[in-house]
């Protein structure tokens, strides 16, 4: 593949397209709205320590940590006895019923969250967690128990005993990451992250209702990147996400992270750069740039690398603070949206302080591709008050929802071309800690978003794990 032309730094600063570029425009329906719609507790005395400056309960990355399957809705979280646990309720009732998943947490980092997935081929519940470039703990459910979760009772009977393989499977002995998605045939597929940051591959594995196979890694460690600063031969690939549409092609918005801190301006920033999309149309067997070319080969010789063409559809250095692994999500049309922060080139040119500097001046900005295959930027006009991540999702009417940490809401519509972001909820009464956990299923299924939040504390001391419920437009 070619060597990707290096961009020069003026283009650091926002770069927002103009508001309606030929087809966006579109019939126009009920705008975006919240409406508070109740708020359940999962856990009274929840796990609560601060790594990385994030909680191991709500790390947005985390895929899924709150997922709706069959009228039922289901959250996995860490007790303070630092027992894995699954919850799980009938959409509407305020009461969960939980089950010990066999697991206790590890090690107090907040990257060791856990995930969940649903092989639909199976009916299976799948628990992947407490990793960091390390191994992992994998719990599955018995055949058939979220096929019918009002005849079958909610035990830790109807749970498998914890492994640390995919059923004899080893993929790595570097895990990271796990996000499951399900395939449009019902088979589920493993992401994860091989090796550690700043050098590291994403890679995938796919249990077809009787069996795990690796599908093998897709994107490359190596290849050289030049800033206006240095240079760095050693990276990894951050996924804002990994989704099928309803066509099913499957998506991922990227960032990349230098392993050498010299591609940056100063050493108290973050040496991630470049807003990168590419995409599948085999279930992630090879990867597409946005223009069609083909980049990569899971499992091949030929792996999507930083100096690949054409994969860059927002462009930044390294000097901005760009937040890793924020949010994506697709619209009835199929087209790709994703959330990105930063800090722009207004606030200056060069950030010395990463957590600092996006609390006070960062941003986020809503990213996607228009009907007219254009890309299109606007900034969302919240101040961040964080270093941490925004989720996005799409309401029936392909309405836009950005929720900031502390549960905040912002919305736009699609009938302004997502012009007319403003605040829907402003987080009052919640008391949450920062990020949110959102289940990104439920919105389809009955028209309701749903996020997973954990109230401030101090130190080590627990505190309650809730999920809030607001009724979108019907």
């Amino acid at each position: 593949m070619h060597r990707r032309t290096l961009l020069a730094a003026a283009l650091a600063g926002t770069v927002v397209t103009p508001a309606l570029a030929s087809g966006t425009a579109r019939a126009a329906g009920p705008g975006p709205s919240v409406t508070p719609a109740g708020t359940t507790t999962l856990d009274g005395r929840a796990l609560f320590f601060v790594s990385y400056d994030g909680l191991v309960n709500n790390n947005s990355f985390q895929k899924n940590g709150l997922l709706t399957y069959k009228g039922h809705q289901y959250a996995a979280w860490y007790t303070a006895d630092r027992n894995a646990v699954v919850g799980r309720r009938a959409l509407g009732p305020s009461t969960w019923s939980t089950v010990k998943a066999g697991h206790t947490l590890r090690y107090d980092d907040s990257h060791n969250v856990i995930s969940m997935g649903v092989s639909r081929a199976d009916g299976r519940l799948h628990l992947n967690m407490d990793s960091h470039s390390d191994g992992f703990t994998y719990v599955k459910s018995v055949a058939g128990l979220m096929d019918d979760p009002t005849g079958l009772s909610w035990t830790a009977s109807r749970f498998g005993a914890p492994q640390a393989t995919l059923d004899g499977l080893t993929p790595t002995s570097q895990f990271t990451y796990p996000q499951f998605v399900s395939t449009p045939e019902g088979r589920l597929q493993l992401s994860y992250r091989v090796a550690v940051s700043g050098n590291g591959r994403n890679a995938l594995a796919e249990y077809d209702g009787t069996r795990w196979t690796a599908l093998g890694e897709w994107s490359s460690s190596t290849g050289t990147y030049t800033s206006a600063h240095g240079s760095s031969t050693a990276r990894n690939m951050y996924l804002h996400g990994i989704d099928y549409d309803r066509g099913g092609r499957l998506h991922s918005f990227f960032t990349w992270r230098e392993q050498n801190g010299a591609v940056m301006c100063n050493g108290g920033g973050i040496t991630n750069h470049d807003t990168g999309y590419v995409y599948s149309d085999d279930r992630g067997r090879t990867w597409r740039n946005d223009a069609g070319t083909v980049v990569g080969v899971t499992g091949g010789s030929d792996k999507v690398s930083v100096n690949d063409a054409g994969l860059i559809v927002d462009p930044l250095d390294p000097d901005h603070s760009l937040m890793n692994q924020e949010s994506q999500f697709t619209d009835s049309a199929g087209r790709p949206h994703a959330i990105i922060s930063y800090v722009p080139g207004r606030f200056g040119q060069c950030t010395t302080n990463y957590v600092a500097d996006r609390t006070r001046n960062g941003r986020a900005f809503h990213l996607r591709r228009n009907a007219s295959g254009t890309w299109q930027k606007t900034e969302i006009p919240v101040p961040l008050n964080s270093s941490q991540r925004t989720k996005l999702i799409l309401d029936r009417y392909d309405n836009a929802y950005a929720i900031f940490p502390y549960g905040r809401i912002a919305g736009a519509s699609a009938a302004s071309g997502y012009t007319d972001w403003k605040v829907l909820f402003d987080g009052s009464g919640l008391n949450a800690f920062g990020e949110v956990v959102i289940d990104e299923t439920r919105v389809a299924q009955d028209g309701v978003l749903s996020f997973m939040y954990q109230e401030k504390s101090t130190g080590t001391t627990p505190s309650p794990l809730r999920v809030a419920d607001f009724r979108l437009p019907a």
